[in-house]
């Protein structure tokens, strides 16, 4: 038996922010990150919706990209004093990430980080309070999924959480916040969002009702991501929609290890002043990723129809599968993503030396490797890589060497 699980409600298209005058409640924490919501008017018309509803507000700011389990633990100890029915987040996914987070800590104050990252195995929820996430980034998807990624910086270590209970209840998808997003941001978030559609439709435990999600949010990203990118207004709409779909696609066929890789480089070279931000971080694995499970029968079938879908030509399973990476090479560079980890620049661009010190990475590449094969998101990949095999395909992805094992 197997499982598919969507928010109750996702309000879409132009004006969907105005959904939130419907909710029933007494109170309402609103969780939210830096200042472009509030600099571009959209918290004052949350927290204005939230009162005509009838609700109480009060905000939770400042949650930092790459959400700290500090950071979670601040936001629980506030909605414990406030006592919310409603947490709303709003933001890109790092706000509605911890705010998931916190959530589950609202409901059971004694639970611990780690056994929230139990896959699957966090406790009943909605007994305090129901959940809406509002996205301003078109990518992440976590308005729609089951997951949360918090970052344990004293380990160094992204966690994913994974539980069908934090899939919010009510998802907002107003095209007018994605908007705002900055061109690099438009970027990374646009090819987590493909990752997210590839991963999905190669998982293990894709089925009829994952599929389909998939492999249109595939087509509108390859027709839509570089125009967004340039600054069109409606393939930027078309795009924020594109990555919803992707997102309930992964929620419920799950990931593979282009994820469990980026949850697990992200903030490991933090000390040496940057992260690998985790869209260009997938962008530059995925590719690699292609590579090592096309080497896998059902798998290399699949990655041969999607390149069909995208109408790439070729007229074998393996030709079919070198122009899909092809493609996909051909689109990060058009969106100004380096191609490895050498030439990832602490600014995230392109670079002839990045930050990431060889000598730093070979000598952290065992400590990866081990992580990135304990992460929740590896069980799913068409493959099940060992340790050698991820320090190779880590290698690939730090030199851009060809995957051939």
């Amino acid at each position: 038996m197997a499982r598919f699980t969507l928010p109750r409600d996702l309000y879409h298209g132009k004006d969907a922010l105005e959904a939130l005058k419907g909710l029933t409640g007494k109170r309402a924490m609103v969780c939210v990150g830096g200042g472009s919501m509030k600099r571009f008017g959209f918290l004052d018309k949350v927290i204005a919706y939230l009162k005509e509803a009838g609700m109480e507000v009060e905000l939770f700011e400042g949650i930092e990209p790459d959400p700290s389990v500090d950071t979670v633990m601040r936001g629980a100890e506030e909605m414990q004093k406030f006592q919310p029915d409603w947490i709303v987040a709003i933001g890109g996914g790092s706000p509605i990430d911890a705010a998931k987070a916190m959530w589950i800590k609202y409901e059971y104050p004694e639970i611990t980080f780690e056994d929230m990252c139990k896959v699957f195995g966090i406790p009943p929820l909605r007994k305090k309070a129901r959940f809406c996430a509002i996205s301003s980034t078109s990518g992440t998807a976590t308005e729609v999924t089951a997951f949360s990624v918090i970052t344990d910086y004293k380990k160094g270590i992204k966690y994913p959480l994974a539980d069908f209970e934090i899939t919010p209840d009510v998802a907002i998808v107003d095209p007018d916040l994605a908007q705002t997003m900055p061109k690099k941001l438009v970027a990374h978030t646009g090819m987590d969002a493909m990752t997210h559609a590839i991963e999905a439709y190669v998982s293990t435990c894709n089925c009829d009702f994952t599929d389909p999600l998939a492999l249109h949010a595939i087509e509108m990203i390859q027709r839509d991501l570089i125009g967004s990118y340039n600054g069109d207004v409606e393939k930027r709409a078309s795009m924020h929609n594109a990555q919803c779909l992707a997102g309930m696609a992964f929620s419920n066929a799950l990931l593979g290890i282009v994820h469990s890789m980026a949850h697990k480089t992200g903030a490991a070279f933090a000390d040496y002043g940057a992260h690998i931000i985790h869209g260009a971080a997938n962008a530059m694995y995925l590719p690699k990723v292609i590579a090592y499970n096309a080497k896998d029968e059902t798998a290399a079938k699949r990655y041969a129809y999607i390149a069909d879908v995208m109408k790439l030509g070729g007229d074998t399973v393996e030709e079919k599968i070198q122009r899909l990476i092809a493609a996909l090479r051909k689109m990060n560079d058009a969106l100004n993503i380096p191609q490895c980890i050498r030439h990832y620049g602490a600014d995230s661009y392109p670079c002839e030396q990045g930050f990431v010190p060889e000598e730093v990475f070979l000598a952290r590449l065992p400590e990866i490797a081990k992580n990135a094969i304990a992460d929740a998101c590896t069980g799913s990949n068409p493959r099940q890589p060992n340790q050698e095999e991820m320090e190779k395909l880590l290698k690939c992805c730090y030199y851009d060497l060809d995957v051939d094992f």
